[in-house]
């Protein structure tokens, strides 16, 4: 296996396009965009040619003073250029800070000022509409990788940089840093090594090893997540031609996916439930797909069902992981067309064994069960190594034995297998699961884009939705769905783009729970 031959050197991220284009130089990289950094390339790269441009970018960084060891903070525009970016700054000795383009400046100001002037690799449009002027006097420099600004140094000014060797750093020192989704506040600042990236890859390769290394790999996840950094390293060394969008409008989708047929596509639960129209699509873009993955959030039934019923494959899977920014992928289970119907949306799965352990520990001394779910807790290879800043808070969150808290409630079955119910600050009394009021809402109304149930002021929960095409929501056709269910306050209808989103496309709840209990005249 792959994993085994890469050992206990780690991923090495600065070379891993060099290692993946030896292998298979003239393997495609297929994008929806254009490259910020290189727009020359085109939309069909070779390995080959990703590996010059990490190599080139790295030597403009080294020009740019860059230095092993010093802390690379990446917000730019997005585009599949960020991860790039991350890997040539890996190339130099580095270690690349990506921060989501979708962080307001205000915020991004605030981490920077948590990093100890690190240097700020942005664009001009950045600078220009969005990032405060103190991000001059916070950062050790700052460098633009596409256009100008005044006091920032330009990497196309340093076209033609002398190329400079890779530097190889120690595997247990800090690698990648990245963020937490900031569901409940201030994001915070995710440590990780080169061994624990390399851990995260584990599970990964384990979930494809039905899959043959031709299958061409989908993948729309945001490229400053630390899945898209260690899977597009897992992917370009198997093999795989890799398909990478920016865009999950599902006609943009299924016009690249009728082009190159997807053998495998990966994405958040709230992407796929998106391309759930795809499934009736007359160019059939999801024909050709062998396996469907879902990050790190558990998916609806609903949408496993029409996915999985969307392929023309003899036997396709769904794989469901579970996990966190600060573990990796904890949990898995897949899904066949077999047992697709009726399945339960809260089941997310085992450990993956030898690599992944879990746990659910009771609340109150009685056995979590579904009607009295405990924590869960988790230990995992790819578990994170700090909160950069937040030492205390980042060991705090240990229970004795060194169990990662994962904030969620759950249960265990007799079979071992891990049913998630609720985030714990998530969790609404008089009620076992909201998630699982989601799961029958869902089913039972294909209309529904989203449905996310949240306290209401007045103690009832109350149930905001989002329709396709955003269609009066049929109120007589709400009252069927929701016999039987615990009381619910009336529906409150959203336009999903109003919703308030995390970088990895979940709803912030706390925040929308917050935003409807706001009177009017306050929230002015």
């Amino acid at each position: 296996m792959f994993l085994q031959r890469v050992g206990n050197k780690g991923i090495q991220l600065g070379t891993v396009f060099d290692r993946a284009a030896a292998r298979h130089p003239a393997n495609p990289v297929y994008l929806d965009h254009d490259l910020d950094i290189a727009p020359e390339l085109g939309r069909r790269i070779t390995l080959t040619e990703i590996a010059g441009l990490v190599d080139d970018t790295a030597s403009r960084l080294w020009a740019a003073r860059v230095r092993p060891g010093e802390r690379v903070v990446i917000h730019k525009s997005d585009n599949f250029d960020i991860s790039l970016l991350a890997y040539s700054v890996a190339r130099v000795g580095g270690v690349p800070v990506l921060l989501s383009p979708k962080l307001d400046g205000a915020t991004v100001a605030r981490l920077l000022q948590r990093l100890g002037r690190p240097t700020l690799l942005t664009d001009q449009p950045k600078l220009e509409s969005e990032l405060p002027a103190e991000v001059f006097e916070l950062a050790e420099r700052v460098l633009v990788a596409t256009g100008e600004f005044p006091g920032a140094t330009s990497l196309a000014a340093l076209a033609g940089a002398e190329r400079v060797s890779p530097v190889t750093m120690p595997q247990d020192l800090p690698a990648l840093i990245t963020h937490t989704s900031g569901t409940t506040g201030l994001p915070k600042l995710a440590v990780q090594t080169g061994h624990t990236i390399q851990a995260r890859c584990r599970p990964q390769s384990v979930l494809l090893a039905p899959v043959g290394r031709h299958e061409p790999i989908a993948v729309h996840v945001s490229f400053a997540h630390s899945r898209m950094i260690s899977g597009v390293a897992l992917f370009a060394l198997r093999g795989h031609p890799l398909i990478l969008l920016r865009d999950d409008d599902p006609e943009r989708a299924a016009e690249l996916f009728a082009r190159v047929p997807p053998g495998v596509i990966e994405s958040h639960p709230n992407t796929l439930l998106n391309w759930e129209t795809l499934a009736k699509h007359p160019a059939k873009p999801l024909a050709r797909v062998r396996c469907f993955s879902n990050t790190f959030d558990a998916i609806h039934p609903r949408t496993v069902e029409t996915l999985l019923g969307a392929s023309e494959r003899s036997m396709p899977f769904f794989a469901q992981t579970y996990g966190q920014s600060e573990t990796g992928a904890i949990a898995a289970r897949t899904y066949t067309r077999k047992h697709r119907a009726g399945a339960d949306g809260r089941c997310v799965g085992v450990n993956f064994p030898g690599l992944t352990e879990m746990r659910v520990v009771s609340r109150d001394g009685r056995p979590p069960t579904k009607e009295n779910p405990g924590r869960i807790e988790a230990r995992s290879g790819g578990q994170i190594v700090t909160y950069l800043g937040e030492e205390d808070r980042f060991d705090n969150q240990f229970s004795e034995g060194r169990w990662w808290q994962m904030g969620d409630l759950g249960y265990r079955t007799k079979l071992g297998c891990l049913h998630l119910l609720d985030r714990e600050v998530d969790e609404i009394p008089g009620i076992s699961s909201t998630l699982d009021i989601e799961d029958k809402l869902f089913t039972r109304l294909p209309e529904l884009l989203e449905v996310i149930i949240v306290p209401g002021a007045g103690g009832a929960p109350v149930p905001v939705v989002c329709t396709r095409d955003d269609r009066p929501l049929d109120l007589a056709r709400w009252r069927g769905a929701v016999a039987g269910l615990p009381e619910l306050a009336e529906p409150v209808q959203r336009r999903l783009d109003d919703l308030p989103h995390t970088a990895t496309t979940k709803i912030k709840r706390l925040e929308l729970a917050r935003q409807l209990n706001t009177p009017q005249d306050e929230a002015r």
